[in-house]
């Protein structure tokens, strides 16, 4: 009896290491399991007919005659052997390379597919397998404990796309693994070039304050640019010069709205009572060495200042006893009264009238610009004139809708998930891309001129922050760029028909729809 006990658990055992999928009913919209993910079949696809079906990313010059929306077929190439001196690095490192979906590319075709690739779906089921690195004949079971958690976040990692090939550095980071510095008036956590280093060129800061608590007066050696994530503040800033020399902007920021203090220029951040709780933000730094704990801080440079020479500086000379109370160490984060409702209260000198030193900008405010795939608004130097350094569009995208694949010239883009779930594909060149998926608190930093799209994954609107490092917001849409394009010379590189290439829009459309 013990024996055969031992020979159940043994088969059990060895068919679960050796099982690439669970079997399950598939119908429309029907998810079914795999080892490392679940997909889903769409019901507008020929798949139930035995095909492909429509493949954005290969096309053939022949058409569905029954297909009235003149979907292209597609077959599936993989690429031929190479001798093993070759000096390539396909990322998976099979001898023949990984699977290639393209109708022109004068590979060899196989003669199935590899791998039928629908929209990637969080496993949260109570019974659902964990997330394997596995795709159809390729990786294998984990034998090892798991970290499922993390694992289910990241399953473009544990599972990389077939279309993910050579190296890529790390281009994501959650808050969630930054450290937090605690105060009794809030805390911060940073994300800088020693978290993510591939962020050279820009900082973050994510920043809570109860009702009340005062981010101590500071400045920094660099540019500050803020968004406001919950609840509402008021900031003052000493304009450093000109016509305004020595005038204070005093001002109240709400959810959703910037705010933009130039490098050295004084400044102070308290959080109002408009929610109980306090408030929240982001802060935007224009360089990837930017540290929160280098600040120039009011009490920590009193700290030490002789006294003497305080009493001489202020007028009190030689009476030292007002310095008596500085505090030993620097404040900080602080706890304190919510400022007065009634902002001219706080306004010992009117504010700046001339519009480059308004240091906030409602965006909350602005309406924002309708695609078929979402909503975008956009805050630069145009109609934010004293944002030099940093530009920015707050960027919702609608359940299956994605962000355009474009590139920035010369920018580097800093973006942070808000809601909802994302993946981001980042083209490299030189055959260099990689996928990650992204939830609300990530941050992806994707260098300049990089290729890249962000698609919404998830059963929500997907809402970001895309944070550029320029004066003026741009991009270049792969579609726009292909559309002018001579037809002959798009038709020799892709194989797209006159008619398809005439359907590329003319007009850049930034967010494009999933349905």
């Amino acid at each position: 009896m013990l024996t055969r006990t031992y020979t159940l658990l043994t088969v059990l055992l060895v068919t679960s290491l050796n099982a690439t999928a669970i079997p399950a009913p598939l119908g429309p919209m029907t998810p079914k399991y795999t080892s490392s993910r679940i997909i889903y079949r769409d019901p507008t696809s020929n798949i139930h007919n035995g095909n492909l079906g429509h493949d954005p990313r290969s096309y053939s010059h022949s058409k569905h005659k029954t297909d009235p929306h003149h979907r292209y077929s597609h077959t599936v190439y993989k690429r031929p052997k190479l001798p093993y001196h070759a000096n390539l690095d396909f990322g998976d490192h099979d001898e023949d390379g990984p699977e290639v979906l393209s109708s022109h590319s004068g590979l060899i075709p196989t003669s199935k597919p590899k791998r039928i690739r629908g929209r990637d779906m969080e496993m949260n089921y109570a019974n659902a397998p964990p997330p394997q690195p596995v795709r159809e004949d390729y990786g294998a079971p984990l034998l090892w404990p798991q970290n499922v958690p993390l694992e289910e976040q990241n399953l473009d990692l544990l599972s990389p796309p077939s279309t993910d090939l050579g190296k890529v550095d790390n281009f994501k980071w959650p808050f969630a693994l930054s450290h937090n510095r605690l105060t009794k008036g809030g805390w911060a956590r940073q994300q800088n070039e020693k978290q993510l280093p591939i962020a050279k060129d820009l900082a973050a800061v994510n920043m809570r304050l109860k009702a009340g608590a005062i981010r101590e007066m500071h400045w920094h050696a660099t540019d500050e640019w803020a968004y406001v994530l919950k609840g509402s503040l008021r900031v003052s800033v000493l304009a450093p010069g000109g016509k305004n020399e020595g005038v204070e902007y005093v001002a109240d920021v709400n959810e959703g709205d910037l705010w933009y203090f130039p490098a050295d220029d004084p400044r102070s951040i308290q959080a109002k009572d408009t929610l109980p709780e306090g408030a929240e933000f982001l802060l935007i730094f224009d360089a990837g060495r930017f540290d929160e704990n280098d600040t120039f801080l009011l009490t920590d440079w009193f700290a030490y200042v002789p006294k003497d020479v305080l009493a001489k500086n202020f007028g009190t000379y030689p009476d030292t006893t007002l310095f008596d109370h500085i505090p030993r160490r620097e404040l900080y984060i602080l706890p304190s009264n919510p400022p007065p409702k009634d902002i001219n209260k706080d306004r010992v000198v009117p504010n700046p009238t001339d519009p480059e030193y308004f240091f906030t900008y409602p965006l909350s405010k602005v309406e924002p610009v309708k695609y078929l795939g979402g909503t975008i608004k956009i805050a630069d130097s145009r109609n934010f004139e004293i944002a030099k350094k940093i530009a920015v569009a707050e960027v919702c995208v609608d359940v299956g809708g994605m962000r355009e694949l474009h590139w920035h010239p010369t920018q580097p883009e800093w973006t942070f998930i808000l809601s909802g779930k994302a993946r981001i594909t980042l083209f490299a060149a030189q055959s260099n891309v990689a996928t990650y998926d992204f939830f609300p608190g990530d941050v992806a930093y994707i260098p300049p001129s990089f290729g890249h799209y962000i698609e919404n994954i998830g059963d929500e609107p997907l809402k970001f922050l895309e944070v550029l490092k320029t004066d003026v917001f741009q991009d270049i849409s792969l579609r726009q760029w292909l559309a002018p394009t001579p037809r002959e010379v798009v038709k020799a590189h892709l194989g797209f028909d006159s008619e398809f290439i005439d359907s590329f829009p003319k007009e850049k459309e930034k967010l494009v729809a999933g349905k």
